[in-house]
């Protein structure tokens, strides 16, 4: 409790009065449903969008649920478009959306002023003289710290989630946040580059993509959902580029299983090379996705609903 006095006279009369103030008040800050927050990352001031569910009062330790957006976007889009914010109603989860930052960019043989992640070195675009990359990753643990002193959290519940850029911002927080995220998932970007890198942790990875995926306004005959298999075993293509990433960063098995069906997703798992069972990956091939991220309305699958179910078997050991 933060006690305050105060002395006043009235009338020639000295009076005392205390108050109270519970230190949960403090930080109270806070509406129900979307607030926009602000922090100096380097001396640039950062927004992210924070969903709070109408259920929580701060007695209860929620999970939480970072939603990246990707090339072009901001988290207020995102808020708005994802279907986490929705899901966060209903499964009580604290669900926030940073945005990235602006920069003028050479992207195949373009000058582009767009907002980006810094997914670099992993990226095939590059910044324009003078710009220099924004510490991204810097910037997402100032946020779990804020909302470590701001809410009630499971510290051992926190997931990522990204699309497209988002997606590649995803990969590397796989590799540099592992000791405070219990999951990532990638949708529709990850790794392209043949890089090493050496995580912080070994966790759960789940990458997700649409056999109408070819990327943002690219439009090609769907792949059929029974090729996923020879994908993923032949050089070259995407998908093995991503699948190989994966297994030589996070120490897996390169042997995989195939389930779903060829009508709906066809899935492959992957797990870890010592039996460790939070060490897997997954990838999803989903039919009739294109460069989206799907929310129930734009495509039949609810992403947030399908990745909560496949997050919340994992914590923060």
């Amino acid at each position: 409790m933060k006690y305050c006095l105060f002395l006043f006279l009235t009338m020639g009369l000295l009076s005392l009065s205390s108050c109270t103030k519970d230190a949960e008040q403090v930080n109270n800050d806070y509406v129900k449903g979307k607030n926009r927050f602000t922090t100096l990352i380097d001396g640039d001031e950062r927004e992210y969008f924070v969903s709070v569910p109408n259920s929580y009062d701060g007695n209860t330790a929620f999970p939480v649920v970072f939603m990246l957006h990707g090339t072009g976007g901001d988290g207020e889009r995102f808020y708005n478009i994802s279907g986490w914010k929705e899901l966060g109603e209903i499964e009580n989860i604290i669900t926030v959306f940073p945005s990235s930052w602006r920069y003028c960019i050479k992207d195949d043989g373009k000058t582009k002023n767009i907002t980006k992640w810094n997914i670099t070195p992993d990226c095939e675009w590059y910044f324009c003289r003078g710009e220099t990359g924004k510490d991204d990753i810097h910037f997402l643990n100032t946020v779990i710290s804020e909302l470590t002193e701001r809410f009630n959290i499971d510290s051992k519940r926190i997931y990522l989630v990204g699309f497209s850029n988002g997606g590649q911002m995803a990969a590397k927080c796989a590799i540099e946040m592992g000791n405070v995220l219990a999951a990532v998932a990638e949708n529709a970007g990850s790794f392209i580059i043949d890089t090493i890198y050496s995580p912080v942790r070994k966790l759960p990875v789940l990458f997700q993509v649409g056999n109408e995926d070819f990327g943002p306004g690219v439009t090609n005959p769907p792949i059929e959902l029974s090729s996923f298999d020879s994908l993923l075993q032949t050089p070259g293509n995407v998908y093995y580029r991503i699948k190989t990433a994966h297994v030589r960063n996070f120490g897996l098995d390169s042997i995989f299983t195939i389930s779903g069906n060829n009508q709906t997703v066809s899935i492959a798992d992957f797990h870890s090379q010592n039996s460790n069972e939070t060490n897997v990956f997954k990838m999803v091939f989903v039919e009739g996705l294109s460069h989206q991220y799907p929310n129930g309305k734009n495509h039949w699958m609810n992403g947030a609903k399908v990745q909560w179910e496949w997050f919340k078997q994992y914590t923060l050991p």
